[in-house]
C-alpha cells in the first residue's frame, strides 16, 4: 500500500488553489498526480480538513472481549498451559483460539512476557521460588562421558 502525501503538501495544494491556480496546475508545481490534487480539495471541502485518513484495517482480536477472563486464569495459575487455557476459554465463552494465538495476545495486547526457563543442564537464569520448583522438576542432566 502506497504512503499518503504528507500534511504539509496538502496543505501548499489547498493554498494554491485558494489562491487561484487550478487543481492541475498545483499539482504540476509539486509534481503530484493531478487525481491526487482533486481528491484533497475534495476532501477540504467535505470535511474541512486535508489530514490524510488512517490506512488499513483496525486491529481488533475476538480476543479482546474476553482479555480480563484471560488475565485472571494466568493470575490465578501462572503456570497454566496455553492449550489449557485454550480448552478452558472454549468451555467458558464458547470461543475457539488456537494455543499461538492465544500466545500472540498474551504478548503484545496484555503485556505478558516468555516465561524464563533454565537451560539444558539444569542451571537456573535466575534466582527465586518459582525458578527453583522448576529446577527440582526437571529430570536429572544426562552425562557426557
Amino acid at each position: 500500500m502506497g504512503k499518503s502525501l504528507s500534511l504539509d503538501i496538502r496543505e501548499r495544494v489547498v493554498s494554491l488553489v485558494e489562491g487561484g491556480y487550478s487543481c492541475h496546475e498545483a499539482a504540476r508545481r509539486f509534481r503530484i498526480s493531478a487525481a491526487s490534487a482533486v481528491r484533497i480539495m475534495q476532501r477540504k471541502r467535505c470535511s474541512g480538513s486535508v489530514v490524510a485518513s488512517v490506512q488499513g484495517r483496525p486491529r481488533t482480536s475476538k480476543l479482546d472481549a474476553v482479555s480480563g477472563f484471560l488475565k485472571s486464569q494466568i493470575e490465578a495459575t501462572p503456570d497454566k498451559t496455553m492449550p489449557e487455557l485454550a480448552a478452558e476459554l472454549f468451555e467458558e465463552h464458547g470461543i475457539r483460539a488456537t494455543p499461538a494465538m492465544l500466545s500472540r495476545h498474551l504478548i503484545h495486547r496484555l503485556g505478558y512476557t516468555y516465561k524464563k526457563i533454565p537451560d539444558c543442564n539444569g542451571a537456573p537464569p535466575e534466582k527465586g521460588a518459582r525458578c527453583a520448583i522448576r529446577v527440582a522438576t526437571l529430570p536429572p542432566a544426562k552425562d557426557a562421558s
